[in-house]
């Protein structure tokens, strides 16, 4: 399953703290943007999903979902 990171929890207003702690370089973010999971690079290690302090990362459910 691939991991998205939900737009109305994410408050969007700083620099993201799970990109540096990404291991496979994964996640970037544009200025204080979303941020997006690359799936291609993403290893689902799961350190996001843990890491995020307002569960804004998770595990899709389904792979229709935008990342």
């Amino acid at each position: 399953m691939a991991l998205t990171v939900d737009a109305l929890l994410c408050p969007q207003n700083h620099r993201c703290p799970l990109i540096p702690i990404c291991p496979a370089g994964a996640i970037s973010q544009e200025g204080n943007s979303l941020p997006r999971i690359d799936p291609g690079k993403c290893i689902e290690c799961g350190k996001c999903v843990k890491r995020c302090g307002i569960q804004a990362v998770y595990k899709a459910k389904e792979h229709g979902q935008t990342l």
